[in-house]
């Protein structure tokens, strides 16, 4: 019975794993502005939407995207942030 209990808490931390490691898995493109992304951003969601986004986000739309999180989600970002994050996502994570 001892046996069967740490085997299948072995096999439930082995299948969380991913879950647990979590924000470890993404790394945001180095660049000016990437720390005040990493603080901002990560705060309220996982840095994967980011990644998720960038295919159909440009300079425009990341800005719409960051006034968003701020007006209507209510995200405590500074103006200066807020500019510093749209650059850094442009500059990254932005369509041409």
């Amino acid at each position: 019975m001892r046996t069967s209990l740490l085997l299948a808490g072995l096999i439930g931390l082995l299948l969380a794993r991913p879950a647990l490691a979590g924000e470890d898995t993404i790394t945001l493109e180095d660049g000016q502005g990437r720390e005040v992304v990493e603080q901002n951003c990560a705060a309220c969601h996982s840095l994967d939407y980011i990644v998720m986004n960038s295919p159909f986000l440009d300079r425009v739309k990341w800005e719409a995207t960051v006034k968003k999180m701020i007006g209507t989600y209510g995200a405590p970002i500074a103006a200066e942030d807020a500019d510093t994050i749209v650059g850094y996502l442009a500059a990254h994570y932005g369509k041409p």
